[in-house]
């Protein structure tokens, strides 16, 4: 396993990240966010397929090209989110409309069996677990891992998931 970091005080922990962009070249900005997190100190242990998917929330806009990466780090949940947000912002992602499109978005949908609710960062993702896209995706890299707030693994979430928006393999 690689160094993951000098410097960092947390143990390594396993979390699930999901990735989308639906402005440019969505492939391309995808490989390059994951070329870009795995320089960091994290190892990227699985990464599901893409997946075209439709908009949701806003559905005015283009689809999304959506992936979810198995990763283990030793960084905490904050400092986490702050190479999440870098990743994002190497790639120009402005935040003109909420929902809206984005070249890149990085969340943390799951980080080892932690639960925070702080203004900044909830854990477990607060609405992963209804969408059929980050559902999909994470199952496909964690499908046994256990919801800590539901209790349910990912696989069986999806099962249940009433989420109708199309999301279609694509590789």
């Amino acid at each position: 396993m690689r160094n993951l970091g000098a410097g960092t005080r947390e143990a390594a922990s396993l979390a699930v990240l999901g990735l989308g962009s639906n402005v440019g070249d969505r492939r391309s900005q995808l490989q390059r966010a994951i070329r870009d997190l795995a320089s960091s100190p994290l190892e990227i242990v699985r990464t599901s397929s893409l997946y075209l998917t439709e908009p949701v929330d806003y559905p005015d806009q283009p689809w999304f090209l959506n992936q979810a990466l198995l990763v283990r780090t030793r960084l905490s949940p904050y400092r986490l989110l702050a190479r999440c947000l870098e990743a994002e912002e190497a790639l120009g992602r402005q935040r003109r409309l909420p929902k809206g499109p984005r070249t890149l978005d990085v969340d943390i949908l799951l980080y080892a069996d932690r639960i925070l609710s702080d203004p900044g960062l909830t854990i477990p993702h607060p609405r992963f677990h209804l969408r059929r896209f980050a559902l999909t995706a994470a199952a496909e890299v964690a499908a046994e891992w256990k919801h800590p707030r539901l209790g349910l693994s990912l696989a069986g979430l999806l099962e249940r998931c009433r989420d109708p928006a199309q999301v279609v393999r694509v590789e």
